[in-house]
């Protein structure tokens, strides 16, 4: 209990919560169930106070084999089975770091940043995966502490562990951690030209070269021209990639 209680800092202790803050979450994992049925990602939801989680979905890429049901019960037991040990500790880096970066937000913006990193799992069968794991906020208390927050866990398109970035809703500016220097940097989002996005857009929804060409009125040449710039702009080798890493950063 002791080691789970790690992940929970005192800069975000939720000791109870108000008849009135209970009140915000008649039925809110209903949305969530939803969403969970129209997406390949897996999505699961923190109760900070409980130091468990209230919802995880049935996508298999975060569940290690096991039910949605059963890693709920589990609760951050979960991380300590399957997550790799240098990782845990990332993690629980990540949870200091990440609760003193709030803590500086004006309470009426926290709800629209969005922290994300990547870490490994070991499933039952000893394969190892790299996830990236994006952590928002769905309830405050009064004084502004995270109650509840939403994870939606993907495969990673990096090639290690962490990349730690918080990202502000309608902000073009990203914010990283330097885990070497252990500071905070803020940089400039990259921009996609329209086209870029259209590009994108459609290869998520499958499209083939010469589809795209035909949906938006160009010549399949022209498709691989953007592609090409797509690519060498987000530094990928292909569309699989590119798709990863403008969903992982949010880009389109």
């Amino acid at each position: 209990m002791e080691e789970i209680n790690n992940f929970f800092s005192l800069k975000n202790t939720v000791n109870s919560v108000s008849d009135e803050e209970v009140l915000q979450t008649n039925d809110y994992l209903e949305p969530i169930k939803a969403f969970a049925r129209t997406t390949y990602n897996s999505i699961y939801v923190i109760d900070y106070q409980k130091k468990g989680f209230d919802y995880v979905s049935e996508n298999p890429l975060f569940l290690c084999g096991h039910t949605g049901e059963e890693v709920q019960e589990m609760g951050y037991a979960f991380y300590f089975k399957y997550v790799l040990k240098q990782d845990l500790d990332l993690l629980l880096k990540i949870n200091g770091i990440g609760f003193e970066f709030y803590e500086k937000i004006p309470v009426e913006e926290r709800k629209f940043h969005t922290i994300s990193y990547d870490f490994h799992l070991k499933n039952q069968e000893g394969k190892i995966i790299l996830i990236n794991q994006k952590l928002t906020p769905l309830f405050l208390t009064n004084d502004g502490k995270i109650w509840k927050a939403i994870c939606i866990v993907s495969l990673s398109n990096e090639q290690r562990s962490g990349n730690i970035k918080i990202f502000k809703k309608g902000d073009n500016k990203i914010f990283k951690y330097d885990l070497e220097g252990d500071f905070w940097k803020s940089e400039e989002k990259i921009e996609l030209s329209d086209r870029e996005k259209e590009v994108l857009s459609y290869s998520i929804r499958g499209f083939t070269i010469t589809e795209i060409a035909d949906a938006i009125y160009v010549s399949p040449d022209t498709v691989k021209f953007h592609r090409r710039k797509l690519f060498d702009k987000l530094g990928v080798n292909n569309i699989s990639e590119a798709v990863a890493f403008a969903t992982n950063n949010k880009l389109i």
